[in-house]
């Protein structure tokens, strides 16, 4: 009975396990899991998949169900793919046939045919195409596209250019056959389209312009080819267009592309005189060249315009923006004489008396009041001015505030610390959510910090963090950790308050107090964690003291002894500027430059010296 037992325990294991093995073979999870869904969606992850010959099946029944173009393509496309070309050539000769006008039908059977090795005739279908073409604009496009999809660039070309012959000019394809010569490389033919377009109509020059930009984006040719070509073809068609502003116009925006600003004002004098116009075009141009740092071109066209006489539409706004960036030139560079600055002050004060003071000329006394304080040392002179700026009857309440920062920052230099503090307070308070009103607070930061008050100074600093203004947070964050760095409970206060009392009396012109003291850091506290901005601090004193030999020694004992600390890219940067712009040895700058871009690629200050490295090298930038 046991025996008898075992062996049907046993047979019941053999069919336990041959079932097993059964379901193993035939499960699903052994296989590429299926996807589901519609025909649609089935036939489109196959395709995508590559997976043509099961796409195929679904596209077969999608189109034979709808009889879609839609659906022929991919259709089409799969039996293309799986080189069933004589199912393929069924299939568009029907089409054909039921569509005999539908020429995009006669591109496809050539493409079969070229797919299949038949060349010739593949070109006789192609030939065909072209050859049965009628004035429709839409079939144009429709044969045109079909060439395009299958890469057929030559054939796509004829067929816009018979089409244009066609259509007799009333839709000439220029920005079509453009786009196929800027496919095949062809930069010369793309760039006579664009330009043949403003001969149609002068509306297009933004679309043209905006086309033409790709001569800078793409390395089909290079871009300083491109531009060339561009020149070239815009001065012959000058010449012989000599009524069509627009190209005139075009080799303005082309200069501009170049930065070439000098040659864009040439330019632009000569159509402002031509079509006897009062300025415009030379003010909008002089806004070009402020935003791009070349004053000395804006000096010049606001010139331009200044000199058509005081009757002309823009001859205040010309004396006034000129005034700005005379201003804006000794400020931003380092290369400004003492001479600069007292032309500028005539220029100022005769300005003034001819156009008298109103609102309109109030940031002429801001300009002159900055001038006074900081270039000429005359703060009473400077007090009185702004003062006077206050009171002018229909000034905004913005210009009021720059006015009182500029009013705070004039009698902090001056001294009377608690005075600027209190300007400084009005301001934030006017402009709590703006920008101006941030700026207000962080110089009201820096007076704690320069009274020695850094918890509170810490305290506004941190709400900074988070301006608006990328500038003000930067600002913050940077003075934040000097203090965060140099106030732990274990370091005494001492060398980061006498640091902070010698930033203040750089402030207030005390320059060689401020160095007596900074020295003394040096002295009492040697090795400590300011050593660094210590440096720097006395390159900066010295740099405003025009002592550029002692300023450089002191810029490289920050690069060669900091190199690791936050102000080794700034030390960089000024070293090179020094030697760019005042010791004029322009190996030696580019040479700092180059320093800064490889070893401190992060640095905010990497951008600008990309710039000026590839303009000493020689590089046409673009």
């Amino acid at each position: 009975m046991k025996i008898q037992l075992a062996k049907i325990f046993l047979f019941v294991l053999v069919l336990l396990h041959s079932f097993v093995n059964a379901q193993i073979e035939t499960s699903p999870d052994n296989e590429a899991p299926q996807p589901t869904g519609s025909d649609e969606q089935l036939a489109a992850h196959f395709f995508q998949n590559k997976e043509y010959d099961k796409a195929v099946i679904y596209y077969e029944k999608l189109f034979e169900k709808s009889r879609l173009d839609f659906y022929y393509g991919y259709y089409l496309d799969c039996l293309i793919e799986l080189k069933e070309y004589k199912k393929a050539e069924k299939i568009i000769k029907k089409q054909l046939k039921q569509n005999p006008l539908k020429l995009g039908y006669q591109v496809d059977l050539g493409y079969v045919l070229q797919s299949s090795g038949e060349n010739a005739k593949a070109k006789k279908e192609f030939d065909h195409a072209l050859s049965q073409l009628s004035p429709s604009q839409g079939q144009i496009f429709e044969v045109a596209n079909a060439f395009i999809k299958r890469k057929e660039l030559d054939y796509a070309l004829l067929t816009y250019e018979k089409g244009r012959k066609l259509l007799k000019n009333s839709y000439p394809f220029s920005f079509e056959i453009a786009e196929i010569y800027f496919q095949k490389g062809n930069l010369e033919g793309m760039i006579n389209e664009y330009l043949d377009v403003l001969l149609i109509n002068d509306a297009y020059i933004q679309q043209v312009q905006n086309y033409l930009q790709r001569i800078y984006d793409t390395d089909m040719q290079g871009g300083s080819k491109g531009s060339e070509l561009v020149k070239n073809q815009l001065l012959i068609r000058i010449q012989k267009y000599p009524d069509k502003i627009t190209y005139a116009e075009m080799l303005i925006w082309l200069f501009i592309q170049e930065k070439n600003f000098s040659a864009a004002l040439i330019q632009t004098k000569a159509i402002d005189k031509r079509l006897k116009e009062e300025g415009g075009r030379l003010i909008t141009l002089a806004k070009t060249c402020v935003s791009n740092h070349d004053y000395k071109t804006a000096i010049s066209a606001y010139q331009a315009v200044i000199e058509k006489g005081p009757e002309n539409y823009y001859y205040i706004i010309s004396k006034i923006e000129l005034l700005e960036v005379l201003n804006k030139k000794i400020i931003e560079q380092v290369d400004y004489t003492r001479e600069d600055i007292i032309t500028l002050e005539k220029s100022y004060l005769s300005t003034l008396q001819e156009l008298g003071k109103s609102a309109s000329t109030a940031p002429l006394l801001k300009g002159l009041g900055h001038l006074y304080a900081f270039y000429l040392f005359d703060i009473e002179n400077a007090i009185a001015l702004l003062e006077e700026s206050l009171k002018i009857p229909g000034v905004s309440n913005t210009f009021m505030a720059e006015v009182k920062l500029l009013l705070a920052d004039i009698l902090l230099m001056s001294g009377d610390i608690w005075e600027a503090s209190l300007y400084y307070s009005q301001v934030e308070k006017s402009f709590k959510h703006d920008p101006i009103g941030d700026e207000a607070k962080l110089r009201n930061a820096k007076i704690s910090y320069y009274t020695g008050d850094f918890a509170w100074s810490q305290a506004q600093l941190d709400v900074l963090k988070g301006s608006t203004s990328k500038l003000i947070a930067n600002d913050a964050m940077r003075l934040s950790l000097l203090i965060t760095d140099n106030s732990t409970v274990d370091t005494t206060l001492l060398p980061l308050e006498m640091y902070a009392n010698a930033e203040l009396l750089s402030f207030q012109n005390k320059d060689d107090e401020a160095i007596l003291i900074l020295d003394s850091i040096h002295t009492l506290f040697p090795g400590h964690a300011l050593a660094d901005e210590i440096v720097f601090k006395k390159a900066s004193i010295l740099i405003k003291k025009q002592d550029y030999q002692g300023a450089s020694k002191q810029l490289l004992k920050i690069v060669k002894t900091y190199s690791y600390d936050i102000l080794a890219d700034d030390a960089l940067f000024k070293l090179a500027e020094i030697h760019h712009f005042k010791f004029k040895d322009l190996e030696k700058a580019k040479e700092y430059y180059h320093k800064l871009m490889l070893d401190y690629p992060g640095s905010t200050l990497t951008v600008e010296a990309r710039k000026r490295y590839r303009e000493l090298r020689g590089d046409k930038l673009n």
